[in-house]
């Protein structure tokens, strides 16, 4: 677990968020704020600083299909699957 990083906390519950979507690898919650009406984060738990740094290429094809699922089960008819890596883009360094 990351220092200080609030993805890190919402992972282990120990920080509120409206989660979507969990499972040993992989989180899903809603942005707060959100930017749009469907604005869901989708994150591995291992605390991974950026998707620069995302070696296991399993893990992100997951991250992508969770995304998707999340759509669709949302009823979303069009979607749109956004990476910020680095600063100023990127917030949270989970």
């Amino acid at each position: 677990m990351g220092k200080g990083c609030v993805f890190c906390r919402i992972v282990a519950h120990e920080a509120p968020a409206t989660i979507r979507y969990e499972d040993a690898d992989v989180i899903a919650f809603d942005a707060e704020p959100a930017a749009t009406p469907l604005h869901v984060l989708v994150v591995p738990r291992n605390h991974i600083r950026s998707v620069a740094e995302l070696a296991d290429t399993e893990l992100a094809g997951r991250l992508v299909l969770v995304s998707s699922r999340i759509a669709a089960d949302a009823g979303a008819k069009s979607f749109r699957v956004a990476t910020n890596s680095g600063a100023p883009l990127q917030d949270v360094f989970h």
